[in-house]
């Protein structure tokens, strides 16, 4: 696919298509990669989003157990207070 460049204030970019943009879930930002002689664009997924959701679902579900010992189990923490 030939897209053009095109000039952004004191700056050049390229303009992707609305059909582009939707087909690979690009947001607001993209990952770009210089590797061989080629630039690739890669659209940048937020893993963590709405990670605050999914927690209060688990908690809900009794599915929030630790899975190793706490690591602060023998500490009494009296000289935090």
């Amino acid at each position: 696919m030939e897209v053009s460049i095109i000039k952004i204030g004191n700056s050049k970019g390229l303009r992707l298509s609305k059909t582009i943009l939707e087909k690979y879930q690009i947001k607001d930002k993209v990952e770009l990669i210089l590797e061989k002689g080629q630039i690739i664009l890669r659209p940048i997924h937020n893993p963590r989003k709405n990670w605050d959701k999914k927690f209060k679902e688990m908690s809900k579900n009794d599915d929030d157990t630790l899975l190793i010992n706490d690591v602060f189990e023998e500490d009494t923490f009296e000289e935090w207070n």
